[in-house]
């Protein structure tokens, strides 16, 4: 297995992470054996780095992940993380909390529900605007010294907020979207913070909520309670005129010879070697062809044939609802 560092305190994870949210949450019916034997192949396959979060379940997916990695802990690297608080009665509600008191409390739970002593990369999954983030990563820090925490991260923040937490303890990684359709990364300054001060990148849903791989032909094709049902990208218009560019990617990936998925994440992994995408999949078979991407090594003529089909701000819609959309870029 490829292996990366990520950030420059050199945490060591496999070149392609396993991103375990879809297997709880958000995509249509759980199957809890499923994934079980998809963590279990991972493992085997060579995968070191494993991503969750307390809210996906909301908590059922720490538990799932936990369940994997019994008795196989060693050399593994879990990722979780706090900051988005799911109503109890409906988990359709959320908030955000950077507290300090609820940072602790929330890796205590995630301690438990994952069945291990220290977490290797904890990550504030939203900035909390209504606390300064100095507070929440001085909270981070003391686990940190406590021995319950390894590394810190932060999701979807800004480079601002990059900026500001890396003074209070060094960041080691960055979680945000970040695919052939979304680049904001790259306009928004993120991408040159990150570099600047060291911090390795994260990049869920790499392969574009699976629209990428060329399977999504129409919004039937989800569950009724797949959340990408209400996904603007997902709807009338935009929906068409996104699979006209997925399309054109996909003609690419048939003259390479690969999968439409690798040649997307061929292009993730293309774009630094600080980059650590973690796609997400509950089926062996699909993990399989996701690793087929470290195989798939993009020309400089590739990829700029690639990037003339999908520059940035070439997908139509945006990638959350209206409330989701304000607690990004934090």
């Amino acid at each position: 297995m490829q292996t990366r560092t990520l950030g420059r305190n050199g945490l060591k994870v496999s070149a392609l992470g396993l991103g375990c949210m879809g297997m709880s949450d958000f995509y249509g019916p759980r199957d809890d054996a499923q994934s079980l034997a998809t963590l279990h192949h991972a493992i085997e396959r060579g995968v070191t780095f494993f991503d969750t979060a307390d809210m996906y379940g909301p908590h059922t997916n720490e538990i799932l992940l936990g369940k994997a990695i019994a008795g196989r802990r060693d050399g593994l690297v879990i990722a979780t993380k706090f900051g988005v608080v799911r109503d109890p009665v409906n988990s359709q509600i959320r908030g955000i909390s950077g507290k300090p008191e609820y940072v602790k409390a929330a890796a205590e739970a995630s301690l438990k529900r994952l069945n291990i002593d220290t977490i290797d990369l904890y990550y504030q999954h939203r900035v909390d605007p209504t606390v300064p983030i100095e507070d929440t990563v001085g909270a981070m820090a003391d686990l940190v010294k406590a021995g319950k925490v390894r590394h810190l991260g932060l999701s979807e923040a800004s480079a601002a907020s990059i900026e500001r937490a890396h003074r209070v303890h060094p960041i080691t990684a960055l979680q945000s979207e970040y695919s052939l359709w979304t680049r904001d990364p790259e306009t928004n300054g993120v991408m040159e913070t990150l570099r600047r001060l060291g911090i390795g990148f994260v990049p869920y849903s790499p392969l574009g909520r699976g629209f990428l791989t060329g399977a999504i032909r129409r919004p039937e094709d989800f569950a009724e309670d797949d959340f990408r049902r209400t996904n603007p990208r997902f709807q009338g218009e935009n929906f068409t005129r996104n699979l006209e560019l997925v399309d054109k990617v996909n003609e690419i990936a048939r003259e390479r010879g690969c999968t439409p998925a690798q040649l997307a994440l061929a292009w993730v992994l293309a774009r630094g070697n600080d980059i650590v995408p973690i796609p997400g999949t509950r089926r062996a078979a699909l993990l399989d062809d996701n690793l087929g991407a470290l195989d798939v090594q993009l020309t400089t003529e590739e990829l700029a044939v690639i990037d003339a089909i999908l520059p940035p701000g070439a997908a139509l819609g945006d990638r959350y609802q209206p409330a989701s959309m304000a607690a990004l870029n934090g």
